[in-house]
């Protein structure tokens, strides 16, 4: 059985704008945080929320204090207004392209218009437009809701953003026959139209369609009844994957997953896994493969065997020959930091990587053993080598144990004190930088070499270690932003995010060729352009095509760092 992704699926735009401002928020102010209404339709995330202390209020209490936050829905402006009055800080989320209907509908309402609403008197949404309309305003849900308004003088006809497409051009339609006076404004969502557009196609294509989101999400259900209706069975509408009912799909060869713009990618890559692991269980050799990525990827020897392979590929770079000393204090040493690492992050990978966090929690005294004994172990092998890289790396070793705890003072912040850890940024520079120092400098230390050299070869270890970490920053960026990591992605921007990264990596290709055409580093040191070049090829592909898992993409972008050792030999 296949499993195929909607390109569309997860959170629209205006919804990631609302839940990110909320949680920046949450780490900007100290004073309560308040949503007006629940913040989106999803269960996930409101409980997610209260757990980070943001509650909601549905009425307008006389008086209050703190921030509330206008849902990404928007609210009539007598409700703004009152939340204002009533003494909170108001933080408006709608929606940009909401706010763009209720300026037509403003515009229009106040020279006298009648303001026909196709959408759910009862939704949010509609309530909030219906504000706009001073008194003027009519929604309508069906065509028989139409055809029982009167004919008006002048008249405009607007969508609810997330309103199905083929309604909605029924509606435009008898208003063009029957009303030509009419206006008539293209308001849904281009999100919503693609999303609605592909659901048809993925119905069509595939034996069976799960939908992923609140059951009292407007725009899911109508995702979930637009992909029934294409006539393909089942079409299940599920809030969580503990909702499948697998006999009910046994005969289906292929499965069309996609969610509803309110429900995040954690819940979809959750569904995803859940269901890829039950058609596992069919097929004995393919879920040993997938048992074994999982195990490399959750435990980290899959990144402490590329950090190890890295090492041996930029001490034959510098023809310090087959140093397999250094490997293992890298390898140790990585293997003992990620481990500490995902220790403390249990509680972000509960979004991120459900998998790894449970794996973690269950086996926390084993994880902890390993850690330190690996770094006790690499500590040992760097002594070895000499006083000095004994020194650098109990340094980094005591830098990364620091890493979580308090101990930044932050007097702006009455008293308190912050970890490395919560300044902006500070996750992809310092492994960046702890990587290239176990990978490079160290095996250069105990090996005195050509400066420029060992230059040329730590630019070449730390662009690929900052490819490799900046896209997996992105991949936990919904998770990160939750538990309030302030990333490289999340401060500049996905999109950003992807350019740099592959900016590097066109930068290292280049870097490779022409330190081996200037006899800066040995023989055939070109054929290691090729890493470079293969991980520029692979964050393209992940950046425009998302259905690959997330697990397999890990496996894929970790596993050429490996290959820097493998064609290190060749050196």
């Amino acid at each position: 059985m296949k499993i195929v992704i909607a390109k569309t699926a997860g959170f629209c735009m205006g919804v990631r704008r609302a839940v990110d401002m909320v949680l920046d928020a949450s780490t900007r102010y100290q004073e309560p945080i308040f949503t007006y209404g629940p913040l989106i339709h999803n269960p996930q995330v409101m409980q997610m929320l209260e757990e980070k202390k943001i509650f909601r209020i549905d009425k307008i209490p006389e008086k209050g204090s703190g921030i509330v936050l206008i849902r990404a829905h928007g609210v009539p402006p007598e409700d703004q207004a009152a939340l204002k009055n009533a003494g909170f800080t108001v933080i408006n989320a709608t929606c940009p392209r909401v706010l763009r209907v209720q300026v037509i509908i403003n515009r229009y309402a106040k020279k006298g218009h009648a303001v026909i609403i196709a959408g759910d008197k009862d939704h949010p949404e509609v309530i909030g437009l219906l504000g706009y309309a001073r008194g003027k305003g009519h929604a309508v849900d069906s065509m028989e809701a139409l055809f029982a308004l009167p004919r008006f003088e002048t008249a405009i006809v607007v969508a609810q953003t997330t309103q199905n497409l083929s309604f909605y051009d029924g509606i435009k339609s008898w208003c063009r026959a029957h009303a030509p006076h009419y206006r008539i404004f293209d308001t849904i969502c281009g999100s919503t139209e693609k999303r609605q557009t592909e659901i048809r196609m993925l119905a069509e294509e595939n034996d069976a369609v799960i939908v992923v989101g609140g059951k009292e999400s407007g725009n899911t259900r109508r995702l979930a009844e637009i992909a029934a209706g294409a006539g393909r069975k089942p079409t299940v509408h599920i809030e969580d994957a503990s909702e499948i009912d697998y006999e009910s799909l046994a005969h289906a060869k292929t499965i069309a997953l996609t969610a509803g713009a309110s429900t995040p990618n954690w819940i979809i890559t959750d569904t995803y896994r859940k269901i890829e692991n039950h058609l596992q269980k069919r097929h004995a050799v393919k879920a040993g493969l997938y048992f074994l990525r999982d195990f490399l990827l959750k435990t980290n020897i899959l990144a402490s065997a590329g950090a190890g392979s890295l090492t041996y590929a930029c001490s034959k770079l510098q023809g310090n020959g087959q140093n397999f000393h250094h490997a293992w204090v890298a390898m140790l040493y990585v293997l003992s930091m990620q481990i500490l690492n995902n220790l403390f992050a249990i509680r972000s990978d509960r979004y991120n990587h459900p998998k790894r966090a449970l794996f973690y929690k269950e086996n926390r005294t084993y994880l902890w053993i390993l850690a330190v004994l690996s770094g006790g172990a690499g500590l040992y092998l760097s002594f070895l080598s000499g006083a000095l890289s004994f020194l650098i790396l109990l340094v980094m070793s005591l830098l990364g144990l620091s890493y979580n705890l308090k101990i930044i003072p932050l007097p702006i912040r009455k008293g308190r004190v912050a970890s490395i850890k919560d300044i902006p940024g500070s996750k992809t520079i310092l492994i960046v930088i702890a990587w290239g120092t176990v990978t490079c400098l160290l095996p250069a230390v105990a090996n005195p070499g050509n400066f420029m050299s060992v230059g040329v070869v730590f630019l070449f270890a730390t662009g690929l270690v900052f490819g490799r970490t900046a896209f997996f920053d992105i991949l936990a960026i919904q998770g990160d932003r939750i538990t309030g990591k302030e990333t490289l992605p999340i401060l500049i921007g996905e999109k950003q995010s992807f350019n740099i990264i592959k900016y590097t990596l066109i930068f290292e290709i280049g870097l490779i060729l022409a330190a081996n055409l200037s006899d800066l580093l040995a023989n055939n040191a070109f054929v290691l352009a090729f890493i470079p070049f293969s991980m520029f090829l692979l964050i393209r592909f992940f950046e425009k095509d998302r259905l690959v898992s997330g697990e397999h993409r890990e496996f894929m972008v970790e596993f050429l760092l490996i290959a820097t050792g493998l064609l290190g030999a060749v050196i």
